[in-house]
């Protein structure tokens, strides 16, 4: 019986490291914290956006990996793009913006 414990114990301490391995960040996906972290991020650079005069920021779609921001969609000139990357740029926590604004 004492042996059965033992493989028990054992089998139970491998389960628990692969659920948890499971959760680990990679170079192409995120942890759970990671994940947190980004959306956080994506909130405050979207209420940041809201905030902005005469900036249509309705038509700017905001994505965060990493601490990268990603900002898309459509603005009405130069002037609001650069001024939504500068916003965007502004955010504790960001690392970069990715510019896929589209002018129209």
């Amino acid at each position: 019986m004492k042996l059965w414990a033992k493989i028990s114990t054992v089998l139970a301490a491998l389960l628990m490291a692969m659920t948890l391995s499971a959760c680990s960040p990679t170079a192409t996906s995120e942890g759970t914290g990671g994940y947190f972290d980004d959306s956080v991020i994506t909130t405050k650079v979207k209420t940041a956006l809201i905030g902005e005069k005469n900036l249509n920021s309705t038509q700017i779609s905001v994505e965060t990996f990493k601490g990268k921001v990603q900002l898309s969609g459509f603005v009405s000139s130069q002037a609001d793009a650069n001024r939504a990357i500068e916003t965007a740029r502004k955010v504790t926590g960001v690392k970069g913006v990715i510019n896929s604004m589209v002018i129209r």
